[in-house]
């Protein structure tokens, strides 16, 4: 007897969700309260900052909405790729580096999950504005980049001599020092005591010893918004360095699972170390805890920070390419990977992304009719 395909209908509520997903996640990190509020709202603004906001749903959809794909060869995955979350840093020679920025949900997953997101991101980012090409145009450019990154055994996109248009999106005036700093300097003070553990951390990522640091805490992300985020900001030589530490908690696939284990491993070094990639030297990961040098040009990119002329199929093209380099970190998988690319053809990621995204749109509209309920039309 074929088993019974499970149904979307089967799944509890946006809103029973994203509260079960939240206490799990509380159970392992102290959850800030007002950041939850801020993400709530910004939850009920539109479709693409829920998207953004809520991976663990997508978790729970995937197999559901996509079982086909769900079943390709396993990677590590990113999980929580979308086109906002690519960013810049500096490696050991001091020269500019451009890839995925976020891997808080890095979990073996198939390969198809990846672009399927990325894909639906881009589509969401079309229909609010935030990007001009077509969903065709989008569709065409991952794939491409995707398929040639694995073809060729992919490379990092080091921008030195090379890739100078994605310096010059990197380096927009949108990323200007001068507003990086200062919204720095207005985050607010660190309420409460700093856990021993990241204030060691904090300490001994300065370039001086007994650094007289500040401790700041900032806003941030969409995800991970909620978890406790610690900055150290210090002042050498006459101008500012920054450091700051974020608590990392399993992936929502855990929770999706069903499982919901709170000693499930923590898989962002493993995938960060595996990747076809140029190392961050000031990354490091200790514990639940990752810390990362934050600077005008080594952090995140916005799409609404991108300048008003830009290539946008070339750079999702490159979206395409660096999620292949992460992929190919998987070795003993890629294979297996290759020969199921190879089979697929015509519209497949289109007919998904439109599936996903059907779905996403679906859950926000639940969700915003239950906050504005609760809160009002403001």
């Amino acid at each position: 007897m074929k088993p019974i395909q499970p149904s979307v209908k089967d799944l509890p509520s946006m809103i029973a969700a994203t509260a079960d997903a939240e206490r799990w996640i509380s159970a392992q990190v102290p959850l800030v309260r007002s950041d939850l509020v801020l993400k709530h709202r910004m939850m009920a603004e539109s479709v693409f900052p829920f998207l953004r906001s809520t991976f663990y749903r997508w978790a729970q959809l995937w197999p559901i909405v996509c079982p086909e794909l769900s079943r390709a060869p396993q990677v590590l995955a990113v999980g929580d790729l979308h086109v906002d979350n690519f960013g810049t840093w500096r490696d050991l020679e001091g020269r500019l580096i451009w890839g995925v920025n976020d891997f808080d949900e890095a979990w073996p997953a198939a390969y198809t999950v990846d672009l399927v997101r990325l894909l639906v991101s881009a589509h969401l980012a079309i229909a609010e504005e935030q990007l001009t090409v077509t969903r065709s145009a989008a569709r065409e450019a991952i794939e491409d980049g995707y398929r040639d990154a694995i073809d060729k055994g992919g490379s990092p996109y080091v921008l030195a001599e090379r890739h100078t248009w994605l310096r010059q999106i990197a380096l927009s005036k949108l990323r200007d020092p001068v507003h990086f700093w200062r919204r720095i300097e207005t985050c607010p003070n660190y309420r409460g005591r700093v856990p021993r553990l990241v204030d060691e951390l904090l300490h001994g990522c300065m370039p001086v010893k007994d650094a007289a640091i500040q401790t700041k805490t900032r806003v941030a992300g969409l995800g991970s918004l909620g978890k406790p985020r610690i900055l150290a900001l210090f002042q050498w030589h006459g101008a500012h360095i920054v450091r700051e530490a974020k608590a990392l908690t399993r992936s929502g696939w855990v929770w999706a699972s069903g499982e919901k284990k709170l000693d499930a491993p923590l898989l962002q070094e493993e995938i960060v170390c595996n990747a076809v990639r140029v190392r961050d030297p000031h990354m490091h990961f200790h514990d639940n805890w990752i810390i990362r040098r934050l600077a005008p040009d080594c952090c995140r990119i916005d799409l609404s920070s991108l300048p008003e002329r830009r290539d946008e199929e070339r750079l999702l093209y490159a979206m395409g390419w660096e999620t292949a380099n992460i992929h190919l970190g998987s070795r003993q998988q890629i294979a297996a990977l290759k020969k199921d690319l190879r089979a697929r053809r015509g519209r497949w990621l289109h007919k998904a992304a439109k599936n996903m995204a059907a779905a996403t749109r679906a859950d926000w509209k639940v969700w915003r009719k239950a906050w504005l309920k609760q809160h009002g039309s403001h």
